[in-house]
């Protein structure tokens, strides 16, 4: 909390966002997409090979985006205009399927931890847990899933945790019903 909160000059926002994104939210993403991501080395700018972005884009593009690949800029500058285009004017829940998507592509536990620890300070209901959004009340909850399904010992029970948290992650429609089974098999 800033000076200007604690003593009561500027409010605190203690409202979950669970139907929405927060313009500090979504700045704040941004952020550590441009400081882990698109600002490190050979990302943008190579000498020799490829760079990050062509074979970032390209994935992003024919996964994501779903479009034909030769319609991506030329330079990876304007490939990132592009997608900073679409992060900032983009639905809420468009913003968590590209985070998702990217965080999934990247495979970094730095930029995961970094993720999870502003949507903890920015009172987001999600959490991005073994490579999924889901909703999360406290964070002991966050731990004991974490560790759970990082159980190398039991298999089996992790893989019932897993499906059991996709399902419940479901945004569409979540299917209560079958993740609870999931869980019980689990125990």
């Amino acid at each position: 909390m800033l000076f200007s909160q604690r003593k009561g000059y500027k409010p605190v926002s203690k409202i979950i966002q669970r139907d929405g994104v927060s313009d500090e939210l979504r700045n704040t993403l941004w952020n550590i997409l441009d400081l882990f991501v698109w600002q490190t080395r050979d990302f943008l700018y190579t000498q020799y090979g490829e760079t990050g972005m062509g074979t970032y884009s390209t994935t992003l593009w024919l996964n994501y985006f779903k479009k034909p690949i030769d319609t991506r800029p030329a330079s990876s500058y304007d490939i990132l205009g592009t997608i900073r285009n679409y992060f900032f004017s983009c639905q809420w829940y468009e913003l968590y399927d590209f985070v998702e998507f990217t965080l999934c592509y990247l495979e970094n536990d730095e930029v995961t931890k970094a993720v999870n620890t502003i949507l903890e300070r920015e009172l987001s209901a999600y959490r991005f847990i073994d490579n999924i959004f889901t909703d999360i009340t406290d964070q002991q909850e966050i731990e004991m899933l974490e560790h759970a399904l990082a159980d190398k010992d039991f298999p089996g029970v992790a893989a019932h945790l897993r499906r059991a948290l996709e399902l419940l992650s479901e945004r569409e429609n979540p299917d209560y019903r079958n993740s609870i089974k999931e869980s019980i098999s689990a125990v």
